[in-house]
């Protein structure tokens, strides 16, 4: 590392970890409950279930985020963090706030909207570690050398931060209400939250490829403005049947289609930095989990969205199992496989040790990936004989849940491979060592 202060990102990609694993042996017991549906369902309800596997999720793929900023910019500004205690405040916050937000879902203490669950205080919280956070980063990014990539980075993380306050907004009218939560919702994952994979993913190809950064930075500004221009009118295919005006089925049709190019976009310009690159650099899972989440963020978020955006496919398709076909499998290529791909990067440099356990690093990509691929084939044909069945025969929804066993029963082998997978990769990043990183012999001229 160039500079001390970096090692801050190592506690936040620990406790990322660590709810990381929490959040897919969650995701794994929501699963069993599908299969078994009286499982724990006095001790711990399957509401309570899912809100810790989607909180859990969404706290450390922003812990992820903050850790990935704290690392990358000191390197992108050619100078030291403005303040490392600031950055552990803000941890620490952060981690009180998760704490606080599972103890009082566990004694059914909730907000009751969908991702928006926690208590207010716990909301304050998340408000203040995000200002200290904006205060802490663009300082050192104001101080120091200006880049595309903290350009972007900083530009994703300020309206991510501006985009929270909506979570405090709950009108009595549910339409209101529901468009507000859209405003957090979907301008998060698909927009804000795209600027910074984009920028992260853009200082890994600066890293491991080689590309001189001028080429990098023309791609990022593309892909970022594809991204805005789609992902801001396209939250208007949340809008459909929630009484909004009719104009929004047009807008978020059109606006939602629109939003397959910059994944298009980022899986090739991560590809063509590949194949343009000079650098051989040492640490292959770290390149494997970059091109993996461009391309599995592309089929996730821009194909297998495409799916079902269009009105007159989401009258029928719209809360079906096809929404968890498409959100599992977006989330994991996007925003998981992108953090993945920073955390096996960064850990090698933060703990002083060569790129080690490569081999089950890279087991670990494809033992997830290929569990998250095969989840997503099987909700999806679930979702498609669902929507037959409840939204053309008109069968009961419970009936036609008795029909759709087997593909709960094969979604939750998959989940278990999956849940391999993220532990395959903790014990590979954190628990096995390799040699420290030690000088060569001094060469000693000879008589």
């Amino acid at each position: 590392m160039k500079y001390q202060s970096q090692k801050v990102a190592y506690a936040y990609f620990m406790v990322a970890m660590g709810l990381f694993a929490i959040q897919v042996l969650g995701g794994l017991l929501a699963g069993w409950i599908y299969v078994w549906p009286n499982t724990l369902s006095e001790l711990l309800p399957f509401n309570i279930v899912r809100m810790l596997h989607t909180n859990a999720l969404i706290v450390w793929l922003l812990l992820g985020f903050f850790g990935a900023a704290y690392y990358l910019v000191p390197e992108e500004s050619e100078r030291e963090l403005f303040s490392v205690k600031l950055a552990y405040i803000q941890l620490a916050i952060l981690v009180v706030g998760t704490l606080g937000a599972v103890g009082s879902y566990l004694v059914g203490i909730h907000g009751g909207r969908e991702f928006l669950e926690q208590p207010l205080w716990v909301k304050f919280g998340i408000l203040v570690a995000a200002v200290i956070f904006l205060v802490n980063i663009s300082l050192t990014v104001l101080a120091g050398r200006k880049t595309a990539i903290t350009n972007i980075l900083l530009m994703g993380l300020w309206l991510l931060s501006l985009l929270w306050i909506f979570a405090f907004i709950n009108p009595d009218n549910l339409s209101l209400d529901k468009m507000y939560w859209w405003f957090v919702v979907h301008l998060w994952v698909e927009a804000t939250w795209e600027l910074v994979m984009a920028a992260i993913l853009g200082y890994l190809m600066l890293k491991l490829t080689g590309v001189d950064r001028e080429v990098v930075e023309k791609w990022l500004y593309v892909i970022v403005a594809l991204a805005l221009f789609s992902g801001i009118l396209g939250t208007g295919h949340h809008f459909f049947w929630i009484g909004t005006p009719g104009y929004w089925q047009w807008i978020g049709s059109i606006f939602s289609t629109l939003e397959v190019i910059p994944f298009f976009a980022m899986m090739s310009f991560a590809f063509i930095m590949v194949w343009k690159g000079r650098k051989n650099h040492p640490n292959k899972a770290a390149l494997l989990w970059s091109l993996g989440a461009s391309t599995v963020a592309f089929f996730g978020a821009g194909v297998w969205g495409f799916l079902h955006t269009l009105h007159g496919v989401n009258y029928y398709t719209h809360g079906t199992q096809i929404t968890a076909a498409h959100g599992h499998l977006a989330f994991y290529g996007a925003y998981v496989a992108m953090n993945l791909a920073m955390f096996t990067y960064a850990m090698p440099q933060l703990r002083n040790r060569d790129p080690y356990n490569q081999v089950l690093n890279m087991a670990s990509f494809w033992l997830m990936t290929g569990g998250m691929a095969f989840m997503t084939f099987v909700l999806t044909f679930a979702g498609t004989i669902q929507t037959h069945m409840q939204r053309i025969v008109g069968d009961y929804f419970m009936d036609v849940q008795d029909q759709l066993g087997l593909f709960y029963l094969m979604r939750l082998g998959s989940g278990a491979v999956v849940v391999l997978g993220a532990l395959l990769f903790i014990y590979a990043t954190v628990v096995v060592r390799r040699e420290v990183i030690k000088p060569g012999p001094v060469a000693v001229p000879g008589e």
